[in-house]
């Protein structure tokens, strides 16, 4: 496995960021299984075209490579660049500002062929279109697992409430998937360069476009018991959490990348996974309008015979048109109104809150409509963009409780919040229940009229539930807690279950 270089990987990005906020580029990919074979070919594939290379002028990092060696290499920090001609110099002058080595190795041509020199003779002379949209497929049998049906049962009824809300929350946020990762993000330089606006702890990072007033937005997301309850919804709800995560940071959500992790395909079941997996992340990716542009697979995660759940991990990133409209998770001002925008639903099912209180994971993931989720991004990135929000933070794993918390922990200051639902359901399902397509937001008193009634225009439910205030998180009658004692539970759980402090 080839090991990379974070630092010159950053560089790397930087520079090709720079180029595309520019006009010069026409196209860019990454390096990665096959290395230069695969993505020059897929990139004169998808072209229609053909693609000569000359291997003698590709930096190589050791000596006496042989032409086979070159082509599949699939050293790190590296992209192919396909420039317009006679613009190679405004490439070559980013790179070197980056102190980062590029070199013109080739051109494309139209005889949709794909043609490699080495050493002054032709090595290489195929056509592109066969390698790049006929490879063999294969079709291995594929079948639903048979506790698929007992699994995604649930009686709620059998599930006792907590006994104590307050001691529930803090039980959450202590989990590992709740709680603080800053032992894991502040060991590394999240500032090179200067570029970060938003970074580690909050929705989506963003990274400041320089000379322009643009921003990137990006976010990983997968929820792997959502998908091992149901894969086509777990993809789907991967796929909607990434983009809600770039809209909770005002970008608009631009494209996509996977990396979808299984255990061994030769296994009925996996492979039935795998199919719907791939047909939730296409549905949700076309509802939402965000290509696939590159991905990888990993089969065969499997130990003593066990596969792993299945789990379509989903990177996307977006673009904000002015990066000082950025926003960010935390509560900003007190006074502020606190808003719920969405619905909420008897959900449970495949919950952190059943798996850290109750030891189980069963039940449906909960239910998602792809035209309400694209409302709803549609009203907060325009809201945003207007200046309306001072804050919005997705409503995921832990529920509502759990994301009001994170507001408070994320906060400058860790300002805390009065809270009041109006609940029709059991109070743990309404507290930490996890309901698609929410969003709790904090804005200005006087701009709530104004965001209500363009959430009534664009048919989102949107409710005023609350204040940022004090130095407490208050909900109803159940959670009276100071945000400093939620903090202590919160930002050293991750040390102590790995044993870093005791």
């Amino acid at each position: 496995m080839q090991v990379g270089d974070p630092f010159t990987e950053k560089l790397l990005l930087e520079a090709c960021l720079e180029l595309m906020s520019g006009d010069c580029l026409v196209a860019i990919q990454d390096m990665g299984a096959a290395g230069l074979t695969s993505s020059s070919v897929e990139m004169a594939g998808r072209g229609g075209l053909g693609i000569e290379i000359d291997l003698d002028r590709v930096p190589q990092r050791e000596e006496g490579m042989s032409a086979y060696e070159i082509l599949l290499s699939e050293s790190q920090e590296r992209m192919l660049l396909i420039a317009q001609a006679g613009r190679e110099g405004e490439v070559q002058r980013i790179f070197d500002k980056w102190d980062l080595q590029a070199a013109v190795i080739g051109r494309v041509t139209d005889d949709g062929l794909f043609r490699a020199r080495w050493h002054s003779r032709e090595v290489v002379r195929i056509p592109v279109e066969p390698v790049s949209t006929q490879a063999p497929l294969y079709r291995r049998p594929a079948e639903e697992p048979k506790a698929l049906n007992e699994l995604q049962t649930l009686d709620l009824a059998s599930i006792p409430e907590p006994p104590d809300y307050n001691e529930a929350l803090m039980r959450l946020l202590g989990s590992p998937n709740l709680c603080s990762k800053e032992w894991v993000y502040r060991q590394y330089d999240s500032l090179v360069r200067g570029n970060t606006v938003i970074g580690p702890g909050s929705d989506a990072a963003v990274l400041r476009v320089k000379g322009t007033q643009r921003g990137l937005a990006i976010s990983v997301d997968c929820n792997s018991r959502y998908c091992l309850l149901d894969p086509y919804v777990g993809a789907v709800i991967a796929v909607s959490e990434a983009a809600r995560n770039l809209v909770a940071s005002g970008a608009r959500p631009l494209a996509v990348t996977d990396c979808l992790n299984f255990g061994s395909p030769e296994k009925p079941e996996v492979m039935w996974q795998f199919q719907q997996a791939i047909a939730g992340i296409r549905d949700a990716a076309t509802a939402l309008g965000t290509p696939i542009v590159s991905g990888n697979v990993s089969f065969y995660n499997d130990t003593e015979g066990r596969s792993i759940p299945p789990t379509p991990t989903i990177a996307m990133v977006g673009l904000l048109q002015d990066v000082s409209r950025a926003l960010a998770a935390g509560f900003r001002d007190a006074g502020d109104v606190i808003v719920l925008a969405g619905r909420s639903r008897e959900e449970i099912g495949g919950s952190e809150y059943l798996a850290t209180l109750h030891g189980m994971v069963r039940g449906a993931p909960p239910w998602i409509d792809l035209e309400f989720e694209k409302r709803l991004q549609s009203l907060i990135v325009s809201s945003a963009e207007d200046g309306l929000l001072c804050s919005a933070h997705d409503v995921a794993e832990g529920g509502l409780a759990v994301a009001i918390a994170e507001c408070c922990l994320v906060s400058p200051g860790r300002l805390g919040a009065r809270v009041d639902l109006e609940h029709a359901m059991r109070s743990d399902v309404l507290l930490f229940g996890e309901s698609q397509s929410r969003m709790v937001l904090s804005l200005e008193r006087q701009q709530w009229p104004r965001f209500r009634d363009r959430a009534q225009r664009e048919g989102v439910p949107v409710e005023a539930i609350g204040e940022v205030r004090g130095e407490r998180l208050e909900i109803g009658d159940w959670i009276d807690v100071t945000v400093a004692d939620l903090a202590e539970r919160w930002r050293d759980a991750l040390e102590r279950a790995l044993g870093v402090v005791a």
